[in-house]
């Protein structure tokens, strides 16, 4: 898997497996990186704070994970800025996780680039 590609571009079309392994990767990491901030002790705000290399990470995943969206978006053939669906509070995440995390691509080659899967 080219997780350059994965992570950075936003043109282009991805399949549900990538999908899912991306926003396992951006997970994962987030976690870690709460984790090592967990044992230096190290917070910003309160004592319940988020750690300052949870934060850097929070941010930098921001643009990995739209650009994830956006290829996922394409291969069900929509634009990638359906992503702002998110922001509509309890209907936002739910649409987009059944549309990026559920929902087959279209079949064969459309607007956005040939089928991953052909």
């Amino acid at each position: 898997m080219d997780w350059k590609y994965l992570l950075t571009s936003f043109e282009g079309r991805i399949n549900r497996a990538k999908f899912w392994a991306g926003v396992g990767v951006l997970f994962a990491v987030g976690i870690v990186a709460n984790l090592i901030d967990l044992m230096l002790g190290v917070r910003i705000g309160s004592d319940q704070g988020i750690g300052i290399l949870g934060l850097i990470v929070a941010v930098a995943s921001i643009y990995f994970a739209l650009a994830i969206y956006a290829k996922r978006w394409h291969d069900r053939d929509k634009s990638g800025w359906w992503s702002l669906i998110v922001l509509i509070p309890i209907i936002g995440p739910i649409w987009l996780l059944v549309e990026c995390g559920i929902l087959e691509g279209t079949k064969g080659p459309n607007r956005f680039g040939p089928d991953p899967l052909g």
